[in-house]
C-alpha cells in the first residue's frame, strides 16, 4: 500500500503524487481511493486502492533508471512492422505494460517515424499520449520541469 506523498505510476495515464487517500461511495459501493495529482495538466486521478496492484500501480523509477531511460533514446531504433494495424497494437501493448523503458521505445520509434515518413492521426495521438506518460514520470524522477524533460527527449532522439 502506498502513502500520501508517494510518487507512483498509473499505466496509460502517467505518474503523479498521492495527494490524499479518501473514502468515497460510487455507484452504491464504498471504497478507498488514492487521489493522485499529475505533474502535467494539473489533473487529479482517483484510483481504487483495492485494484491498485491488478492495474499495475507502481513506484516511479529512481534517478539512475531515469538516466538509463534518457540513454535508451539515443542510437538507432529497431525496424517496426510495416503493417499500421500491427504496429499500433504492438505499441499500445508496450504503453499498457507500464514499463517506462517500453513507453520510451514507443516514443522514440514514433518520433523517428514521424520525421522520416509522417504519422497517421491515430499514431500522432498515440505519440502525444506516450510522450505525456513518459514526461510525467521523468519529471518526478529527475525533479525537472516538463519543458526541460521534453527538450531532453527530443535532443536525445537522433535522426
Amino acid at each position: 500500500m502506498f502513502a500520501i506523498g508517494d510518487k507512483i505510476v498509473y499505466p496509460m495515464h502517467g505518474a503523479g503524487i498521492i495527494e490524499s487517500i479518501e473514502e468515497k461511495e460510487i455507484l452504491g459501493e464504498r471504497k478507498q481511493y488514492y487521489v493522485m495529482k499529475m505533474p502535467i495538466g494539473d489533473m487529479k486521478v482517483m484510483i481504487p486502492i483495492c485494484n491498485a496492484s491488478c492495474i499495475g500501480i507502481r513506484e516511479i523509477i529512481n534517478k539512475k533508471d531515469a538516466d538509463a531511460v534518457f540513454d535508451s533514446l539515443e542510437g538507432e531504433s529497431y525496424e517496426q512492422n510495416s503493417n499500421w494495424n500491427k504496429r499500433y497494437r504492438e505499441n499500445m501493448n508496450k504503453i499498457r505494460s507500464g514499463n517506462v523503458f517500453e513507453v520510451a521505445e514507443v516514443v522514440k520509434s514514433l518520433i523517428l517515424r514521424e520525421r522520416s515518413k509522417g504519422l497517421s492521426t491515430g499514431e500522432r495521438k498515440m505519440l502525444n499520449s506516450a510522450k505525456q506518460i513518459l514526461i510525467s514520470e521523468l519529471v518526478l524522477a529527475k525533479n525537472m520541469s516538463p519543458v526541460d524533460v521534453e527538450d531532453l527527449i527530443n535532443t536525445r532522439i537522433s535522426t
